[in-house]
């Protein structure tokens, strides 16, 4: 059995450090992994992702935004996820669509019923088995993130200079979500150490493969 596992959570939450941590654990168990990104993970995908973080990027409007992320989710689900799937790898995602509802829906005020519309038209049936969503208080999560900045070479600080209100937006977005899916929503307090959260995670996985 291989499964499509997405990790979430806002800027500086952690999420990326939990998903490298799995990924580690798979690969000692034998378990063909991939990693993929969004925005991201193909050639496409990775010249849109400059766009959508670069700081210097400008005047980039709500729904611009949320089209180019589409863009990439697309040529990443048809490059990356499905193939990968459909070789019987497991499949582990930095963002997915769940991002676009938080972001552009809940954060930017797109219309939700617009996005919706736009997943199943992307995305359709194409959910994940899991989705982690790494809660932390936004006013820690957006710190964390504006030091990791300060040390990166590339920059990809655009969201981080958006307001504390557009994160407490975002948050809310994500726990109404985990809220309304419970079936695939799994909540890690960001709060946790890095070893404790892995673990909860790691419980939460044997139990989906043992289902």
């Amino acid at each position: 059995m291989n499964l499509f596992i997405t990790f979430e959570g806002i800027d500086g939450s952690g999420k990326t450090t939990q998903l490298r941590l799995l990924q580690e654990y798979l690969l000692k168990r034998g378990i063909d992994t991939i990693i993929a990104r969004e925005p991201g993970g193909t050639d496409v995908g990775e010249a849109i992702r400059q766009i959508l973080l670069h700081s210097g990027t400008r005047d980039l409007n709500p729904l611009g935004e949320l089209l180019l992320y589409y863009a990439s989710r697309h040529q990443n689900l048809c490059q990356n996820i499905v193939p990968a799937l459909e070789r019987g790898q497991w499949v582990l995602c930095d963002r997915y669509a769940d991002a676009s509802v938080a972001y552009q829906g809940y954060g930017r005020g797109v219309d939700l019923t617009f996005i919706d519309q736009l997943n199943q038209a992307v995305i359709g049936e194409r959910l994940p088995n899991l989705t982690f969503l790494i809660d932390l208080d936004p006013a820690v999560a957006l710190a964390r993130a504006r030091q990791r900045n300060q040390d990166r070479t590339v920059d990809e600080g655009r969201f981080e200079m958006e307001s504390l209100s557009f994160f407490e937006r975002v948050r809310k977005g994500y726990l109404t979500m985990a809220r309304k899916n419970p079936e695939r929503f799994r909540i890690v307090s960001g709060e946790l150490s890095v070893e404790d959260a892995h673990q909860k995670i790691l419980g939460w996985v044997r139990e989906v493969e043992a289902a």
